[in-house]
């Protein structure tokens, strides 16, 4: 098990290999497929961003409501494929690494190998368990997608697993896209 301190930087990411597990302590961004749209939106534009995403990572999540004593309520990942057309996009801008499930399109690896960046696995399923190393939550911007907009977590020991290296090394099978039928 590595312990790893966000922000990510480049040496640690060299370090990182496809099937190594990780505790990530540190902040955070998070977004879906809404935030990741109006981003791209504004990149294709050449407009500025809402928030500065170079050196950060960011979790695909839409947490629920927090429960008392909680930042957040369940967090689990979402699947990662529904950002890949967004996702070259966003590492040519600085972004270091996503956190999320799933397999990763083969343009989503190109990018990632050519900006040094990592792709982590969140635990599916175990939403209500994760939620539990996320101690503090910040929106920083479209608050008016609700659990879909940008926040930035603060989180101790969040688990994780390095899916896909910044060398292009992947823990899963294959590399390809969900078909259709899994969308």
């Amino acid at each position: 098990m590595k312990k790893i301190t966000l922000p990510i930087t480049d040496d640690v990411i060299k370090n990182l290999h496809a099937g190594d597990t990780v505790l990530i302590t540190g902040t955070m961004l998070t977004g879906r497929d809404a935030a990741h749209k109006r981003l791209f939106e504004l990149i294709e534009k050449n407009e500025p961003l809402p928030v500065d995403i170079r050196g950060e990572v960011i979790y695909y999540v839409g947490p629920a409501p927090a429960k008392p004593n909680y930042a957040v309520g369940p967090a689990g990942p979402t699947s990662s494929y529904r950002m890949d057309k967004y996702t070259p996009a966003l590492l040519d801008r600085g972004l270091k690494g996503m956190i999320g499930k799933g397999a990763r399109s083969r343009e989503v690896i190109d990018s990632m190998i050519k900006n040094k960046a990592v792709y982590f696995g969140a635990v599916g399923g175990a939403a209500a368990l994760i939620s539990k190393s996320i101690k503090k939550v910040e929106t920083l911007a479209y608050d008016d997608l609700g659990t879909e907009a940008i926040y930035r977590f603060t989180v101790e020991d969040f688990p994780a697993v390095v899916v896909i290296d910044s060398y292009g090394k992947s823990a899963l099978a294959e590399y390809s896209k969900p078909s259709a039928s899994q969308n």
